[in-house]
This record gives C-alpha cells, sequence and structure tokens, in this order.
C-alpha cells in the first residue's frame, strides 16, 4: 500500500473484516485523523502524524507515526503503517475500554454530584419548610421547592380539609398554582375527594400518580384530565406527577401537582413547537425526590397546622379569659378589646415611621402579636379587685345612698311632725291666723332646704371625667344636724359618706382607688404564672405598666419615662382614649372625640403620656380603627 493512501483508507483496508465484525464505525473527522466508534458508544481517535492534530479532544488517541522508533507521552500508543492488523485492533480495542471506563467514570461523578445536589437541596428545604409557621407560604414553599427539585415548568397545591374522620366527607381545596410560562390569576375551589381526578385519585390511593401523557392515559385509569385550563389559557399539559402530602399517622393532609418536566428547566414553554421539543416524563429518580420532599411536607404541613390550632386555642382562650374577667364588670364590657385594637394599630403606626424619634423602632408580626395580647390581658389583675369595688358606678355604694335617702326622708318627717305638733298647740291656744301662715311658711322653708339637701347629696354622688363639683355645699349639709328617735343629736352625713362625696374626680375614694390600681400588680403576679415562651415573654411587662406616668407618678412601680416599655406608653394612650369615649359605661356620659384628644393634650402636658406619641394617634386618626371593626361587625349581621 502506498503512502498516498489517506488514514481513512488505510484503516478500512487494513483493519477489514474484524471492524465490521466489531461493530466499529470509523469515520474521518480532520485532515489525518478518524474516528472509531464502537457498538456501546465508546471512542479512540487515530491521528496519522503530521495530521490536524486532537489536542482538545480527551478521547484515546493513536499516533500512527512515519517510522519507527517515534514516541510520544500524548498518545494511548504509537504505531507505523507496518503494523499487524490483530496488533491494531487490540490497541484499538483497549484505547475504546479506556473511553468507555472514563465516560462511566464521569457518569458516575456527574451521578454523585447530582445525588450530593439533591441531597444537600432535601436538606436545605427541610430547613426551609421547618422555618415557615403560615400555611399559605408553606405550601407555596412546598410547591416552588418541587417544581425546582424537578424542574418542572407548573404545578398546583391541593389541601384535604373536613371530614373528621368521615372519609367520604372530605373535600380537596386548590390553593395556589404557579406556571413559569404563562401568567394567569388562579382562584381556590373545592372539589370532592375522588379518584375521578388525579389530585383527587392521589388521595384515595395514598401513592403518586405519575402520567407521562394526560392526552393518551389508559382507558381503564379510574382518573381523567380535565383540560379547562388549557382551553382557557392556551398551555398545553403533557406530563403530570401527582405525589400526595401524609403526615405521621398516615392521613393525606394534601397533594402536590407537577406539570411539564422540562429537558432545560430555563426554557419558557410559548409555542407547539416547544412542548414538543422540551416536555419529557417525569422519570423514576423524579418521583423519588418529590415523593421524599412530600414526607417532609406532610410533617412541616402538619406542624404547621398544629401551630395554627395552638394559635387559635391559644387566642380562644385569651379571649374567653378577657370575656369572663369583663362580666365581673359588664359596664366596660368591650374595652380590653377596643384597647388591643387601637394598641395594634398605633403600634404599626409607630413601627412604620421612616423619620423623627420612632424611625429605628420596628416591629414584625410575632411582636404586635405581643403587643396585642398584653394589651387584651391589660386588666386581667382585675379578678383580684373586690366585685363591688370594680363595678362601682358612683361615688356612693347604692345601699349607702338608700341610708342617706331614708335619713332625709326621716328627717323632712320629723320637721313635719315638729310643724304639725306647734300647729295644733297654737290653734289650741287660740293664735292668730298671721301666726299660724308665719309658722307654716317657716316648715316649708325648712323642707325646701331638705329637698335642697337631697338635690345637692345626688348631684355630689355623680362622678366627673375631670376635678370639679360644689364641694362647699356638701360640706355645709355635713355640718348641719338632727335628732334621731333616741333623742340623740346625729349629722346629716357620716365622715365615709362626706368623703366619698366629696370625690373629686371619678367615682372612688383614695381607699378605693388603691385598690383599683392593685389589679396593674395582680396583672404582673398573675400573667407571670404562665409560661408565655420566647415571642410572648414580654407580655406581664406590659401589661402591668399600662399605668405608668412619664414622671413617675404612675403605678404600680412608679417607673419614669425612660423605664417604660414603649409598648405600655402606647397602651396607656388606647387604654385612657376608650375609657373617654366609651358609651358603655353608666357613671359617665362618653365624652365628643374633640374633647378625648383634648383632655389627652391635657395628659401630655402633665407629663402623664407621650406627646409623640399622641400626636402620631391625632395624625393617622388611629381612633377610626374603632368605627371601621364597628362596620365589619354590622356586615356580618
Amino acid at each position: 500500500m502506498t503512502r498516498s493512501t489517506n488514514l481513512s483508507e488505510w484503516l478500512e483496508d487494513h483493519l477489514g473484516e474484524r471492524a465490521r465484525r466489531s461493530g466499529w464505525k470509523l469515520k474521518q473527522i480532520a485532515e489525518g485523523v478518524v474516528e472509531v466508534t464502537g457498538g456501546d458508544g465508546q471512542q479512540a481517535l487515530l491521528e496519522e502524524e503530521g495530521g490536524e492534530g486532537t489536542e482538545n479532544d480527551d478521547r484515546p488517541c493513536i499516533l500512527i507515526a512515519a517510522r519507527e522508533g517515534t514516541t510520544s507521552d500524548e498518545h494511548f500508543d504509537v504505531f507505523t503503517r507496518d503494523v499487524p492488523p490483530n496488533r491494531l485492533h487490540r490497541a484499538i480495542s483497549n484505547a475504546m475500554e479506556i473511553h468507555r471506563l472514563r465516560n462511566h467514570e464521569a457518569d458516575r461523578e456527574r451521578s454523585l454530584r447530582r445525588r450530593d445536589y439533591e441531597l444537600k437541596e432535601l436538606i436545605e428545604i427541610g430547613k426551609s419548610l421547618s422555618a415557615v409557621n403560615d400555611v399559605d407560604d408553606l405550601l407555596a414553599e412546598i410547591l416552588e421547592k418541587s417544581r425546582h427539585l424537578v424542574g418542572a415548568d407548573a404545578g398546583s397545591i391541593y389541601v384535604v380539609e373536613g371530614g373528621d374522620g368521615v372519609e367520604s366527607e372530605r373535600t380537596l381545596r386548590f390553593k395556589m398554582s404557579q406556571n413559569d410560562s404563562i401568567e394567569y390569576e388562579s382562584r381556590e375551589f373545592v372539589m370532592p375527594v375522588s379518584a375521578a381526578s388525579i389530585a383527587g385519585a392521589a388521595v384515595v390511593m395514598k401513592r403518586s400518580i405519575d402520567i407521562p401523557d394526560v392526552h393518551a392515559i389508559p382507558e381503564d385509569a379510574p382518573y381523567g384530565f380535565d383540560s379547562s385550563f388549557d382551553e382557557r389559557t392556551g398551555y398545553r399539559t403533557c406530563s403530570v406527577l401527582a405525589v400526595p402530602m401524609i403526615n405521621q399517622t398516615g392521613d393525606v393532609l394534601g397533594v402536590v401537582q407537577l406539570i411539564n418536566k422540562k429537558r432545560n428547566p430555563a426554557t419558557k414553554l410559548v409555542s407547539p413547537v416547544d412542548f414538543e421539543r422540551e416536555v419529557i416524563p417525569m422519570d423514576t429518580r423524579s418521583r423519588e425526590l418529590v415523593e421524599t420532599l412530600a414526607s417532609q411536607a406532610g410533617v412541616a404541613m402538619e406542624n404547621a397546622l398544629l401551630y395554627v390550632e395552638i394559635s387559635r386555642i391559644f387566642d380562644g382562650f385569651v379571649r374567653a379569659s378577657v370575656h369572663a374577667i369583663e362580666q365581673r364588670d359588664p359596664t366596660t364590657s368591650g374595652h380590653s378589646f377596643r384597647v388591643a385594637m387601637l394598641t395594634k394599630r398605633l403600634a404599626q403606626v409607630v413601627s412604620g415611621q421612616d423619620s423623627g424619634r420612632f424611625a429605628d423602632v420596628h416591629f414584625d408580626d410575632d411582636d404586635l402579636k405581643e403587643i396585642e395580647t398584653a394589651a387584651l390581658l391589660h386588666d386581667f389583675g382585675k379578678v383580684g379587685v373586690r366585685e363591688e369595688v370594680l363595678v362601682k358606678a358612683k361615688k356612693l355604694y347604692p345601699p349607702n345612698l338608700k341610708i342617706i335617702r331614708a335619713r332625709i326622708d326621716f328627717i323632712r318627717r320629723s320637721i313635719e311632725n315638729d310643724h304639725l305638733q306647734r300647729r295644733l298647740m297654737m290653734i289650741e291656744t287660740g293664735v292668730e291666723d298671721q301666726e299660724l301662715a308665719i309658722l307654716d311658711q317657716a316648715c316649708e322653708r325648712a323642707l325646701a332646704e331638705i329637698d335642697e339637701c337631697w338635690r345637692v347629696i345626688s348631684a355630689a354622688n355623680e362622678p366627673t371625667v375631670l376635678p370639679e363639683g360644689d364641694f362647699q355645699k356638701v360640706e355645709q349639709i355635713a355640718s348641719r344636724t338632727y335628732f334621731d328617735l333616741n333623742g340623740d343629736r346625729k349629722q346629716y352625713l357620716e365622715p365615709k359618706e362626706v368623703e366619698a362625696l366629696l370625690i373629686a374626680k371619678g367615682s372612688l375614694t383614695a381607699e378605693e382607688l388603691e385598690e383599683i390600681r392593685s389589679h396593674a400588680s395582680h396583672t404582673i403576679s398573675f400573667l407571670k404564672e404562665i409560661p408565655w415562651g420566647r415571642s410572648m415573654r414580654n407580655i406581664p411587662l406590659f401589661a402591668g405598666a399600662h399605668h405608668e406616668k412619664l414622671n413617675g407618678t404612675g403605678y404600680p412601680h412608679g417607673l419614669e419615662d425612660e423605664d417604660i416599655p414603649l409598648p405600655a406608653k402606647i397602651m396607656a394612650i388606647a387604654d385612657i382614649f376608650d375609657a373617654l369615649t366609651a358609651s358603655d359605661r353608666p357613671y359617665k356620659k362618653a365624652v365628643s372625640l374633640e374633647r378625648a384628644l383634648q383632655i389627652l393634650d391635657f395628659e401630655v402636658k402633665d407629663h402623664h403620656i407621650d406627646g409623640d406619641l399622641v400626636q402620631l394617634f391625632k395624625d393617622a386618626e388611629v381612633y377610626r380603627v374603632l368605627k371601621q371593626d364597628e362596620g365589619e361587625k354590622a356586615e356580618k349581621k
């Protein structure tokens, strides 16, 4: 054979039948370079000395040198064209085996790296899912992570609801969907749990439903494909994998449904060609991954639902406790709930400030929950206050006022009896009518004075929001005396009665006021007995400090400005405002909004409450939250 024969022709002639029996295919890929491909895809290269070279190719390469004795560290082996066919065949076979082993090792490395990545992803997903307590956020996270793991273009998630142990009464709620290729608005809907739908079948059968092509579902399958979404949006659903989320007790909590696994996850499916070229069936590995994730998701969802249930129980217990406490004083019913609404709203306003004194203050959802709960329980300590003091509507207790009324009536009858006795004596002695008239007039004046005494006492018995009252007249009445049935001289009013009627503001005596104020200390001591946990640990502090004043004259600890927690300062404003404007207090009339805001300003001037917070309260019209709540309640009715 001449040297002019090219390498490809030489190999065809030199190996001949051996190459064909081995199932090899020879292909010239460059000048002086031939590619030999085996039946299993393994390859080797043969390069003639002086050819174009194979520097960037990692396949084993055999050099066909021009002369004997040529060596090369870069080639798998070196021969001349005089090499025996069987020896060349064996060398090429060895080279292709090396290539096969290299590919196998590379595939193994890729597989290990992929599995390592998937394992890390599952671990991270597990961590991520365990950190989410909001059910809707958790469901979105589950769906997003599931799609990411398998490269699904779209997906949806369902939640099993109802039943209470009766499987036939369960329903399947469509919660949300995600789609990388199209944008559309999805809405929740409910359907019965049934094997007629793909998601329903996953629930009923408690196993994954893997459909390579929804347009070729076997006729004996109990489920079918609902094409309404595709018809409505122009999308084309092909491959579907529905995996149930099962908790530790074997109950199906929901279903993750993945749609259209893609060769290239970054590709958007827009045209029919995209769907034909990119969409592939879900493979076994994809199903295993999603099933593993769904198992994690089932536990995470169970925890999230348990968290919601515990939160609902907690909220219910707190509200029931507040309701029970307020039933001791029905006249203030609703006060704690209104204070909680006002406090939370003002806290949100404070948290939203991007300039000024509160620019660095931020309350997250947990903080707001803690503040709202503290506000709900701010009067919890009133359970330790005597009920008669708690519900005292007037300065005098009703029995005490009845005693005074009876005393005034006795004095009045005494005056009338004395008048009648004198008149009878005067008539018996034959006095003139003019003198009788003078006697009658004196009696009328005395009775009028008694009636005026009762009017003054009744008026003085009414509590006031601000210090005011005709206290001098009360003291004058108290100094008056009468004779009882035993002939003993008594004062019109007892010292305790005078003390009560001389109360300048409100309806409580100093002693009673101190007892009422003790509710703040009771609140702290009672609430400290409850194991609130980390996110609620400040509730006793916040709730117990809402009566503290900036100048240190508040109670129970006489804290000053810098020592009073900000939430307690917020709560103090809400508490005062509602006490002023509440219309359910029989012992006082609700003041107008303008008057209430004016009184808050007075409290600021007296250095009792925070002026910056009051200004935010007014600027943001925080009080409107009460009107909104009333409107919502009216709509529900």
